[in-house]
């Protein structure tokens, strides 16, 4: 029996440098490497055909030219040196290592030691190291234990160093866990940053269990491949007979000799093209058949490249997206892809964002073209069915879902919801009536499914059921703590002749047109307008028939106290006339304080009526001769400043 490891081969930084490199190509033609993109020479061979030129130091690149830094990454001092050269720089950085990258020149720059647990000579360990300062990069664990043994006889205080430590991506798990512990142990100011790539740790653990089972294990990548170099340390610990190839030529056909249906597992390094992988596997699936005499191996192989049925549902690894298409590994023989308007119903999917190469991806199957040897498929199709699904249960569970309103309709708005088309009536949107529904479009909104209708594909939600659900409870929560004197921030709700109305989360109360300003107002909104945010404080509460009064004005606004501050008895004002009664004349000292000026007060003779000395909004000097502080009055006089003059 023949088995592959489902993490064989390509990994996403490797696929995505490959992506990148082809696409360089297409774009200016050839493009230059520093050194192998990836270590594999078959691949590397391909992609110099296609345009792709080694370079193995920055001088060799001509100035200005595109230029592609590979999965390992590179120093920051290469980078700048490619700036200078004024080159196009194609960034192909595994994001891994570049979340390195970003941490060691943090720690660094906080003024930690760099410690890297790696291959010292390795690519990937010599640009980590080229984004920090001071760093030190230990190979094993008995390396790492007499360095910080000699720094203890040097006198340096272990517990007292601040020290920071990463991994190489594809190290062995089991070395840099034993290497953490040690410095644990020794260093109490130590950060241990877990940087081995997911890709690498799943890989190490299924060639763990691969390699334990196996009678022979085959290891194939480059020689150069530090990852598959693990793979080949894992797999010797684990089984007997382990071989170490690069491609099918390094098997001799005598691999199985004498053994009767024998187990063999395979596994590759993130450098190996899937082509090889699957050569090695169809070599060894045949020789097992004839050195066997079974032909339930070829049954197996024959299975595994089998064409599917439209309507399949089926999982397969992205291996490339493109503006039309995205191109899917199943394991069949077929070619499989799925047209870009196959992937989602959401006008605001982004594939690029969505998918990755490297990803695993469900759909369904729309078509099987036996004479091309491709297969469409169709990615939305899975999520309407899940869509549905989630659909269905929301109803059933009553449940708040959320979804991005795409579009104002006739008669309400369209959201989409786990890929399902919602409709939600203009009655049911939550906007008052008479207000545009466009302000929802591209907005996140939270409502419940009141209807649902799979044959005609209808489902109808509502916003409003879900706010007036959370105003409820906001109401029962401001009455349960409300008190008078608490203060709230609210929102105008709409205004009357006699006041206005706010709600102050959940609940309304009412501002008396009174309590909105310490001048004389005609309507509330010469002070406030529907939808302000208005800071208020509760003055009032009839709990049993849930009322609340609100306050407004605030005290160290009123005109009185910034009166009484500013002016006392004796003082003189310079006033601004209002109105006129027989008995004499009110005048405005400042906004919201008046005075009266009596009719003996007007003139030092004696005179008929104010009009006969005074005019409307006309301004005069007078002086305060009395102030009521209880009654809040003041008297004026105009006669007194005369008299004064003489």
């Amino acid at each position: 029996m023949v088995t592959v490891a489902k993490t064989a081969g390509f990994c996403f930084g490797v696929q995505r440098a490959v992506d990148m490199a082809e696409k360089a190509c297409q774009e200016y033609g050839c493009i230059w490497a520093l050194g192998d993109i990836i270590h594999n020479a078959h691949e590397v061979g391909r992609l110099e055909k296609l345009g792709v030129h080694k370079a193995e130091d920055v001088a060799d690149i001509p100035d200005g030219a595109p230029v592609l830094i590979r999965a390992h990454g590179v120093p920051e001092r290469v980078v700048q040196q490619l700036e200078q050269k004024g080159c196009c720089i194609v960034d192909a950085t595994c994001p891994f290592v570049g979340k390195i990258h970003r941490i060691v020149r943090e720690e660094s720059e906080q003024g930690r030691r760099i410690i890297v647990i790696g291959s010292r000579n390795h690519p990937e360990v010599v640009g980590i190291q080229g984004w920090c300062g001071t760093s030190e990069v230990y190979e094993t664990p008995e390396e790492l234990r007499a360095a910080l043994e000699k720094i203890g006889k040097n006198g340096e205080n272990l517990q007292k160093i601040p020290v920071s430590v990463v991994a190489q991506t594809t190290i062995n798990r089991e070395i840099f866990d034993i290497c953490s512990k040690i410095i644990k142990k020794q260093c109490t100011n130590a950060k241990i940053f877990g940087t081995i790539c997911n890709a690498t740790d799943e890989r190490q653990a299924e060639a763990r269990l691969l390699a334990g089972k196996s009678d022979i294990m085959i290891v194939i990548g480059d020689r150069k491949s530090s990852n598959t170099k693990r793979l080949y340390e894992i797999s010797t610990s684990l089984c007997d007979h382990v071989l170490y190839i690069e491609d099918a030529t390094g098997l001799t056909g005598n691999e199985i000799q004498g053994m009767e249906q024998p187990f063999i597992g395979i596994t590759a390094g993130a450098s190996t093209p899937a082509w090889i992988i699957k050569e090695v596997r169809n070599i060894m699936s045949e020789e097992t058949r004839i050195e066997t005499g079974s032909e339930d191996f070829a049954a197996m192989l024959e299975e595994s490249f089998k064409t599917l049925n439209t309507g399949d549902k089926v999982t397969g690894t992205v291996l490339k997206i493109t503006p039309n298409e995205v191109h899917v590994d199943l394991g069949v023989k077929h070619a499989a892809y799925i047209p870009t308007h196959e992937l989602s119903d959401d006008p605001s999917f982004n594939a690029e964002e969505s998918i990755h190469v490297g990803d695993d991806i469900e759909a369904v199957v729309v078509r099987v073209n036996d004479a091309e040897g491709t297969i469409v498929l169709s990615k939305k199709r899975v999520d309407q069915m899940k869509g549905w699904e989630s659909i269905e249960d929301a109803k059933e569970n009553k449940t708040i879902i959320e979804g991005k309103v795409n579009e104002e309709n006739k008669g309400g708005v369209v959201a989409n919801a786990f890929g399902i088309r919602v409709f939600i009536p203009a009655s049911q949107t939550g906007i008052p009536k008479g207000q545009p529904l466009s302000q929802l479009v591209g907005q996140t909104a939270r409502f419940r499914i009141t209807e649902i209708n799979r044959q005609r594909k209808r489902v109808v939600g509502s916003i409003r059921a879900v706010q007036q659900e959370e105003r409820r409870a906001a109401a029962e929560k401001v009455w349960s703590e409300i008190e008078v004197g608490n203060e709230y921030t609210g929102t105008v709700k709409s205004l009357t002749s006699y006041g206005a109305f706010v709600d102050i989360g959940g609940v309304d109360g009412m501002i008396h047109i009174s309590e909105l300003s310490w001048g004389r107002i005609k309507h509330p909104s010469e002070v406030v307008n529907v939808g302000d945010t208005v800071n208020v404080y509760v003055i009032g509460l009839d709990r049993e028939n849930k009322k609340i009064s609100l306050g407004y004005k605030r005290p160290e606004d009123n005109p009185w106290n910034v009166f009484t501050a500013n002016y006392e008895v004796g003082d003189t004002a310079t006033v601004r006339i209002l109105k006129f009664m027989p008995f004499g004349a009110f005048a405005q000292i400042i906004p919201g304080v008046d005075g009266l000026i009596h009719i003996s007060q007007i003139a030092n003779r004696r005179i008929e009526k104010p009009e006969d000395v005074l005019s409307k909004d006309e301004e005069v000097e007078a002086k305060i001769i009395d102030i009521d502080p209880e009654k809040q009055k003041v008297s004026l006089s105009i006669r007194a400043l005369l008299n004064d003059d003489e």
